[in-house]
């Protein structure tokens, strides 16, 4: 019996322009499947897509892409909290675990590694937490930069330590606008 990774599909993708920043952005029928990291190459973009989806095409399709792009360019901009589109994102069930935690983080709140052991109950996991965010195929969405050390330091992210610190300050700053709004 074929599985869905058996199967011949289309991957649509499309990049992003925000700022100095061009990222990747993919998905497939089902949903988002990828958000790339900064100054990444097509030629990574497709290894992470054959990684993950073997039997898959490629295609250029900006128009395809366009609710996916129209939410992150509102992310980046500061008017939106959440993402509604659905997601398209395939790893093995711990990774499952670890990026709906990933999911319950407050936007412009922070938790520690240890503290994602906590909640998915496995507190000496935490080495196997920080693996599990680092293979998070769709940055951003997934808040894998909400996740910081235990003493507050920002350290490791596919999306570089500069795009992490970004985004921090970012939801930092847009939650102090909501609050004085109030």
């Amino acid at each position: 019996m074929k599985n869905d990774n058996d199967k011949e599909q289309t991957i649509d993708w499309a990049i992003l322009h925000y700022d100095k920043w061009q990222l990747y952005v993919a998905r497939t029928e089902k949903g988002l499947c990828y958000v790339g990291s900064p100054g990444q190459t097509y030629e990574e973009l497709k290894f992470m897509m054959q990684k993950r989806f073997p039997n898959a095409n490629l295609v250029e399709n900006e128009k395809a892409l366009n609710p996916y792009l129209k939410e992150l360019q509102e992310y980046f901009e500061g008017t939106r909290q959440t993402f509604s589109l659905p997601a398209d994102i395939k790893g093995t069930p711990f990774q499952q675990e670890i990026w709906a935690a990933l999911n319950q983080i407050p936007y412009g709140q922070t938790c520690s590694y240890s503290d994602i052991a906590q909640i998915i109950q496995r507190p000496a996991a935490v080495r196997a937490v920080g693996t599990a965010i680092g293979a998070n195929p769709i940055l951003i969405t997934v808040p894998c930069h909400r996740v910081i050390r235990k003493n507050g330091a920002i350290t490791g992210y596919r999306g570089g330590t500069e795009m992490k610190r970004y985004l921090l300050q970012l939801e930092a700053q847009s939650d102090r606008k909501k609050s004085i709004r109030l």
